[in-house]
């Protein structure tokens, strides 16, 4: 699959338990907010206490098709991804291997490895997103890629 294709992808509308899934669970009694068909913006990542900011043009997409894709920072990537309710795994990542600054890539390889740790329990509420893997780590996003 190019790039371009895991970066244009549609929401995701199967049901699983209370919470459909591609939508997380907010937390609240409140209509649940769409995680997939969606283009996030990177904002942070939060791992063993420290957080990361994130570059400009890191971001996710996840699609209905089983697929996500964006920009962990530096380079495009595309990567299985399966929701079920709040809960997302991602597969093994592809990605292109250009090289940017230090800064960059350190981020770039902590939002890689934060990806494939295992199943993610996504969370939203008023147009944030937040991850959080088995470990605590968390990465935030805003709804709205950068252009």
């Amino acid at each position: 699959m190019s790039l371009t294709a895991a970066a244009v992808l549609v929401p995701l509308t199967v049901a699983c338990g209370s919470t459909p899934a591609g939508q997380a669970n907010s937390g609240s009694a409140g209509a649940r907010q769409p995680v997939t068909g969606v283009d996030w913006r990177v904002d942070g990542l939060t791992a063993d206490g420290t957080t990361l900011r994130a570059p400009a043009t890191a971001r996710l997409r996840i699609g209905t098709d089983g697929q996500a894709g964006g920009n962990l920072g530096c380079n495009g990537f595309g990567a299985r991804a399966t929701v079920h309710g709040d809960r997302i795994t991602f597969g093994d990542i592809r990605s292109t291997k250009m090289a940017c600054d230090e800064d960059r890539m350190t981020f770039e390889r902590a939002f890689a490895r934060f990806l494939t740790t295992g199943t993610i329990t996504a969370r939203t509420a008023d147009g944030k997103l937040t991850l959080t893997d088995g470990d605590g780590d968390r990465l935030h996003l805003s709804r709205g890629a950068p252009e």
